[in-house]
């Protein structure tokens, strides 16, 4: 199968941000996740739910940021990166996934996502199964042209995916096994980095350098999507949005970032009950839902659960 990289800034609505909306509050990730630290460091930011598994965790922000500064370091101490050099995320919606946006976006990396027919979560732009495709211009008139993989300085990856990403001629790849507590990979592969053995050892403080130009835009982009929904510091989104949809980026990472809210990111939704997960929003006190969640399982939650779409920036009245 092919695997196509984009730049992540090509997927996320650029032409979405009013023209009179206010410039970014922060000129990157690193400064977005510093200020959240320090506003509520004990709260939840992502609770995650894999139903194949029956895996739940939840991170607050203390405790991602520590994630973050390792896989950073990581980056920096490992794999030999710098500041402006190209990452790419062949990942599903996962914990681990947020974690590897997040540092690689506070090491000033450009992230490029694996796009895609075959991809996990649904292609550039789109809305999972059900979805529409992709911008023609995203985030700073980046267009979904791919990557060539040379260009790329690690890929990270899926255990399942590994032959594919083997193929690609990479300088390096790092691989997740995905598995609960994230365990090692079930078979160690020559060349290929374990990421539940390589990032234990790193420092959990990073320095991170000045952020590229571009930052600011994913910045006023999540927050413009995120005040046009109405969403805060008290909101627990529900999503199951990979990082190759707008939804992943946004949801999944960027808007929880910026505004405050925790999401609830649920992978293997296939097999539940809309009664289950019904019982799950009740209990997590989930207050939107973005359109990863198909409209079957949708139909089930509890009233009060609005229905938002970050790509077109608004709520919708439920």
């Amino acid at each position: 199968m092919d695997v196509r990289f984009v730049p992540a800034p090509s997927i996320l609505p650029g032409g979405s941000v009013p023209p009179d909306a206010p410039p970014a509050r922060f000129p990157g990730v690193a400064a977005a996740l510093a200020a959240r630290l320090a506003r509520d460091p004990a709260r939840p930011m992502i609770t995650f739910y894999d139903d194949a598994t029956g895996e739940r965790v939840e991170f607050s922000t203390t405790t991602l940021d520590n994630w973050v500064a390792k896989t950073a370091n990581l980056l920096g101490d490992t794999v030999g990166l710098a500041p402006g050099d190209a990452v790419g995320v062949d990942l599903p919606a996962h914990w681990t996934t947020c974690v590897i946006l997040l540092a690689a976006w506070s090491a000033g990396l450009d992230v490029h996502v694996a796009v895609g027919p075959e991809t996990p979560d649904g292609g550039p732009g789109g809305k999972g199964a059900e979805g529409a495709g992709p911008p023609a211009t995203g985030a700073g008139g980046y267009t979904d042209a791919g990557t060539a993989p040379e260009e790329l300085g690690v890929v990270f990856v899926s255990e399942d995916r590994l032959e594919i990403a083997t193929g690609l001629g990479v300088d390096e790849i790092v691989a997740l096994s995905l598995r609960p507590l994230g365990g090692r990979l079930r078979r160690p592969v020559p060349g290929v980095l374990d990421y539940a053995v390589e990032v234990p050892p790193h420092g959990d403080r990073y320095a991170a350098p000045p952020p590229p130009a571009g930052q600011a835009g994913l910045i006023r982009i999540a927050e413009s999507a995120a005040r046009r929904a109405g969403l805060g510091p008290d909101d627990r989104i529900l999503t199951a949005a990979g990082p190759a949809t707008a939804a992943g980026l946004l949801t999944g990472v960027l808007i929880p970032l910026v505004s405050g809210a925790s999401v609830v990111l649920c992978r293997n939704l296939d097999s539940i009950e809309p009664a289950a997960l019904a019982r799950r929003a009740d209990s997590e006190r989930i207050t939107a839902v973005d359109w990863s969640i198909s409209g079957p399982l949708t139909e089930a939650l509890p009233a009060g659960v609005r229905p938002i779409d970050p790509v077109d920036a608004h709520a919708r009245p439920r």
